[in-house]
């Protein structure tokens, strides 16, 4: 099994698009539907190597969610990839200054995605 990644996105389209591009790429892919779930599934995995999430989730964004993500020890330097509908720079500096460690707008393409996670992973 290849690196394991953490999807969050409680678009179901949209986890189930990432989770085949993912493991196509050779990737193991565990996901959460929103930040909430996302930090449950987080703590039930000990080797999530990455993680990619939504902005714009109910009970808890994407902003939030990597705000817990960084206060987790074994988790303050994984990276976490925001993919998101949003591209206003606004958004994208609250998304750095929360810890995010890079930015891909939706609708995503797949080699480019592939290209950017193995550039994290490698």
């Amino acid at each position: 099994m290849g690196k394991k990644i953490l999807i969050v996105d409680d678009s179901n389209t949209a986890r189930a698009s990432v989770e085949y591009t993912l493991k196509k790429g050779g990737y193991e892919v565990v996901s959460g539907d929103d930040g909430t779930t996302g930090l449950e599934t987080l703590s039930q995995h000990d080797n999530i190597e990455m993680i990619i999430t939504d902005l714009n989730m109910p009970k808890m964004d994407g902003i939030e969610f990597i705000k817990h993500v960084r206060q987790i020890d074994l988790h303050k330097y994984t990276p976490v990839l925001m993919l998101t509908t949003e591209s206003q720079d606004e958004k994208k500096m609250e998304g750095k200054a929360a810890g995010a460690s890079g930015w891909l707008v939706k609708p995503f393409n797949p080699t480019q995605l592939l290209d950017v996670v193995k550039r994290f992973l490698n």
